[in-house]
């Protein structure tokens, strides 16, 4: 995926109504990397979502390492909101993803305001999974 969390928010600006931001969304979701199909598994699945969503995380090496995540999901609109938490989080160092804030983020873009209460919820699900990845990353650090 190629589109950063400052390109969205910069996109956003220039879209004026919420159709044309669902829609650019749903691109979004359209240009996320392949899901590997073995990932498609209950492990990888992330609780609390209406819609199936996977989570793949790939951990750098380090006391801090960067963690890298594919996602996808089975409806377009969540898959598009996969891409938005992707472009925020994916990359980063554990430590940056710990202190990030998603949910101002998410309130920046409008999608506090815009979203179904299921959708909102898998939202903040799929940002609690990832924030628990990137903690177990400084703590087996730490541990080791």
């Amino acid at each position: 995926m190629s589109a950063t969390i400052e390109a969205i928010r910069e996109d956003f600006t220039f879209l004026d109504d919420w159709e044309e931001r669902y829609r650019y969304i749903i691109e979004l979701g359209g240009d996320l990397a392949p899901y590997p199909e073995t990932a498609r598994d209950e492990a990888h699945k992330v609780r609390g979502c209406v819609s199936q969503v996977w989570l793949h995380t790939t951990r750098g090496s380090g006391d801090d390492p960067a963690l890298s995540f594919l996602g996808d999901s089975d409806a377009h609109i969540v898959k598009g909101l996969v891409a938005i938490v992707l472009a925020l989080y994916s990359g980063r160092k554990a430590s940056e993803i710990a202190q990030t804030d998603a949910e101002g983020t998410l309130r920046d873009l409008g999608l506090d305001e815009h979203l179904t209460p299921q959708r909102a919820n898998g939202l903040r699900s799929m940002i609690r999974r990832i924030r628990d990845e990137a903690e177990a990353a400084l703590s087996s650090a730490t541990a080791g």
